[in-house]
């Protein structure tokens, strides 16, 4: 006598209501992982490309103001950094500019490289180094015409005790940094 065989009314478990509802979870919930981690690895890759990329202007994370929305040609008419105002501002060079006045802001936009800083606002030091860094606007030098800021006190002061030197490797290093 053959045994009794059970028929299932289901071939697979996937077609069961019960494991099918279950599948379909566990589906979506990869899904849901996949997108999660593809999002995270694009956000990562944007800040990651900003830090690499080399920028030519030194600008903030958000905002995209250049030296720190500290106005360029205030360094030269007044011998000292001036926050810059949004009401007076100009996109050059991919970065948004900020001046104290319209007066400022109209004579950037008739030479800006005569008031930009150099090395596009990275500290100069670092630059003389084959490096990049960022600035504090209140550590600034202008030698013959052009200004060069610095990250610290204490960095602006060894840059000093060697400008020259400094002046030189930072423009040799500055185009394979940009």
């Amino acid at each position: 006598m053959q045994p009794l065989q059970y028929q299932h009314r289901y071939q697979t478990k996937q077609q069961h209501p019960f494991y099918a509802n279950v599948f379909r979870r566990l589906a979506w919930q990869d899904k849901k992982r996949r997108l999660t981690r593809g999002l995270v690895s694009l956000v990562f890759l944007v800040f990651a490309a900003h830090s690499i990329a080399g920028d030519q202007v030194n600008t903030t994370y958000f905002g995209n103001k250049a030296i720190e929305g500290y106005d360029p040609v205030a360094y030269f008419t007044e011998q000292r950094p001036v926050k810059g105002d949004s009401d007076f501002s100009f996109e050059w060079r991919d970065a948004k500019w900020l001046f104290s006045s319209q007066e400022n802001l109209d004579k950037f936009k008739e030479n800006p490289e005569r008031y930009a800083p150099q090395y596009g606002g990275y500290c100069a030091y670092a630059v003389a180094k084959g490096k990049t860094a960022g600035i504090d606007p209140d550590q600034w030098t202008i030698v013959d015409g052009k200004l060069y800021l610095n990250y610290s006190a204490s960095i602006n002061k060894k840059w000093l005790e060697k400008r020259d030197q400094f002046i030189i490797d930072g423009d040799q290093n500055w185009p394979e940094l940009q």
